[in-house]
């Protein structure tokens, strides 16, 4: 297809990269020069750098979650300014919509698009909470802190919807253990782990730590329940033995919290004769005289907890460049070994040193010359060995904003002088567009689009965002202007490139034999290169 720009099979001549990284120097240089080295050792030869367009949009869908408008991109690359792109990266690290997009990211890590479970869909607060900690760009391990020691109710501390999200322990540590340490304990759940290092009692010393928590209903807001989560002084999990050899009836025998590969935890005695009075109804409930829960919490995030700064370097790290450094991101183990091991030692030592400022590590990321590959190479979506940029498909938030800058929908409103609406994917339906477009991948790189997504861009309501009074599509269809500089524009709002000779050719004489301008619009926002950030 004419308008795809293709991912060119063929290898590139090597890239003036930094020699191997020195102590003190930037984390950019020593990404690059960790990249280089495994290059150099599996003789792989590296896509060329990034075009200015490619780049421009690849990270701004990255930072901020859509795509630039026209005016944007044609003053990014008219640029003349040597390090225009370091100063976009900041721009873009500031943009409100930074913080909002991270938020989304996260959602989907700790939640997903369609958890399970009882008001799990309605998460608003639980949403902001994430994207306040962005606002602020409090440090990683403070937030997971307070995500993981949630205190108060749903209703003032959005971060306990996580808490309540899995109440059962051991579902509860399994979601934990995956999330914040890259550590996948449900295989030991029933048996020990066959090819890991984990056993029955690890997994069931670590879920011992969330054994005494219960979720109770506080008060009711509308029809909506508020709740807390309670925390026992009694109570622990008990262990049975392979799962195999369980007998009807056995209760099995108490475990006590022990840390993955470390101590048991040390608790206080409680009182003699101390009794545990039940939770009362419709109030918050006490808190313990000793809280397992906390101590979990500050085990994990400890600067020398061996798996907490290697588990988000490695997250981020496929956040951006399409997989993890371990892969996948959250199975961290000894016979899932790490392709690039001193460049994942050396992301978790400068995480720690920079107390887990995740927005620092980002800027390091993407201001380094293996982010700035092109796309162009072998065509693997995720690149083993990041020789070239990953391609991905866009999320449902990203496609339909960015739809909404493309068509020039979101600037023909803000003329308009009305209020601009508060739902993210006006004009369209949000449940359409989730149910469509909201889980684009597994996260494997085996994203295949379907005949429902097909069915939608041909037969949608797209022409409501594309027919806009004062959109792009009446600036096309204004046959007074210069046919080139119509379509100069159409590729720079939809694909923030300028259009190649043979586009312009092919779209001027569409134009000029009075065809439907709303149609050539539609052709540039459904095509492949805008549904995908390569």
């Amino acid at each position: 297809m004419f308008l795809l720009r293709g991912l060119a099979v063929g290898l590139f001549p090597l890239i003036a990269f930094p020699a191997a990284g020195r102590s003190g120097e930037p984390l950019r240089n020593v990404i690059d020069s960790e990249v280089r080295a495994a290059w150099q050792r599996e003789k792989i030869a590296p896509a060329q750098a990034s075009t200015d367009a490619e780049f421009l949009r690849r990270v701004s869908l990255d930072l901020i979650g859509v795509i630039p408008t026209s005016a944007e991109a044609a003053a990014f690359l008219d640029s003349p300014e040597a390090d225009k792109r370091e100063k976009l990266v900041e721009k873009l690290l500031a943009d409100p919509r930074f913080a909002r997009h991270q938020g989304d990211i996260w959602d989907m890590i700790l939640f997903g698009r369609n958890p399970p479970g009882y008001e799990t869909s309605r998460r608003p607060g639980f949403q902001a909470w994430l994207r306040a900690r962005f606002e602020k760009n409090t440090p990683y391990d403070e937030w997971v802190r307070e995500l993981l020691k949630a205190e108060g109710n749903s209703d003032e501390n959005g971060a306990m919807y996580f808490a309540q999200w899995r109440s059962a322990p051991e579902d509860a540590i399994e979601a934990v253990s995956q999330t914040f340490l890259g550590v996948q304990l449900q295989c030991a759940r029933c048996h020990d782990h066959p090819f890991e290092e984990w056993k029955q009692r690890d997994f069931y010393g670590m879920a011992a730590f969330l054994a005494r928590l219960e979720v109770i209903t506080v008060a009711q807001k509308g029809n909506r329940p508020i709740f807390a989560i309670g925390e026992r002084n009694l109570g622990d999990v008990r262990f049975t033995g392979p799962i195999k050899n369980a007998k009807p009836g056995d209760k099995g025998e108490p475990v006590k919290p022990k840390f993955l590969h470390g101590k048991e935890l040390a608790e206080p005695a409680l009182p003699k004769a101390f009794k545990e009075e039940r939770f009362p109804a419709n109030k918050m409930p006490p808190k313990p005289k000793f809280s397992r829960k906390d101590a979990l919490a500050e085990w994990i995030t400890k600067p020398d907890n061996p798996y907490f700064a290697r588990a988000v370097a490695n997250r981020v790290w496929a956040q951006f460049m399409g997989r993890g450094l371990v892969h996948p991101v959250d199975n961290i183990s000894a016979s899932n070994k790490p392709s690039h091991p001193a460049l994942l030692d050396a992301l978790a030592k400068e995480l720690r040193g920079h107390k887990f400022d995740l927005k620092w590590y980002i800027r390091e990321l993407v201001n380094s010359k293996t982010y700035q590959l092109s796309g162009r190479g072998t065509g693997e979506p995720m690149p083993e060995w990041f020789q070239h940029a990953r391609s991905r498909p866009l999320s449902a938030e990203e496609l339909a904003e960015s739809w909404q800058v493309a068509t020039g929908f979101l600037a023909a409103e803000a003329a308009s002088g009305k209020k601009p609406g508060t739902d993210r994917f006006r004009p369209l339906v949000r449940d359409y567009i989730i149910q469509f477009f909201g889980n684009p991948n597994t996260g494997t790189g085996d994203f295949q689009g379907g005949l429902r997504e097909h069915l939608y861009l041909n037969n949608g309501p797209l022409g409501q965002m594309i027919n806009v009074k004062d959109g792009l599509a009446e600036f096309l269809g204004d046959a007074k202007k210069p046919v080139e500089g119509r379509i100069e524009r159409l590729f720079l709002a939809a694909l923030n490139r300028r259009p190649a000779p043979d586009e312009v050719k092919k779209f001027a004489a569409y134009l000029n034999g009075k065809n439907p301008a709303a149609e050539a619009v539609w052709v540039l926002i459904t095509c492949s290169e805008f549904r995908f950030n390569h």
